[in-house]
């Protein structure tokens, strides 16, 4: 089982979000057949053969394992990751482009930004998962408070002159006639106010004004 799966299928997408299958495919994190689910969410059996049917269509569940019970063979299922995330990618020319919101102070550029890099590394995931190797990739998630607005406009420009000092000194230009030296990375920083853990459970409301746009 991958930690993380990627959803890049419209149809698999769709799969995925049924409130049923949600459910079966969180309880299917440990193995299990439809009579374990049916007894677990007190559904009929064959309704439950049904949404394992689609989910393992769209490789969201896997057969582990068969054995008997009886006059019949029971399958044993296990969902292909313990989590997973749908690519923006699903959404074909909809999904958010940079190229298409260049205010690179705005929220929206930051999101497009954002979904493109989810999309990416989501088929780097993919791809590393089937040759089973890793993705080379490196993260940093922090928090820092501004005392006032002046303070997080001096933080962005120093931070944005260190980042383009630095990306000077270690990139590597391809030479003419060759395909270039080393693979293409692509580096994204983002600055934007926190937002509390318990607002992910709430109805969606307006966003706060007060810590002005976002950076990036």
């Amino acid at each position: 089982m991958n930690e993380v799966g990627t959803i890049e299928d419209a149809a698999a997408a769709e799969a995925s979000l049924d409130p049923l299958r949600r459910q079966i495919l969180a309880h299917l994190v440990e193995p299990g057949s439809a009579s374990t689910v049916a007894a677990q969410f007190g559904i009929p059996r064959q309704k439950v053969n049904y949404h394992l049917k689609v989910l393992e269509q769209h490789g969201l569940v896997e057969l582990v394992a068969e054995r008997r019970r009886g006059n019949f063979t029971e399958r044993m299922l296990q969902a292909t990751s313990a989590s997973y995330v749908i690519s923006p990618g699903v959404l074909g020319r909809l999904q958010p482009d940079p190229g298409r919101a260049p205010d690179r102070l705005s929220a929206r550029w930051l999101l497009a930004l954002a979904s493109r890099l989810m999309r990416d590394v989501g088929t780097l995931l993919a791809g590393a998962q089937r040759a089973r190797r890793p993705v080379a990739t490196f993260a940093i998630d922090g928090q820092i408070r501004f005392a006032t607005a002046a303070d997080r406009a001096a933080f962005t420009e120093e931070l944005a002159a260190v980042v383009t000092e630095l990306i000077a000194k270690h990139h590597t230009d391809p030479k003419p006639g060759t395909a270039g030296t080393g693979k293409l990375n692509r580096l994204v920083i983002a600055l934007h106010p926190a937002v509390p853990e318990t607002a992910h459970d709430s109805p969606p409301q307006t966003a706060p004004t007060a810590g002005g746009p976002s950076a990036s």
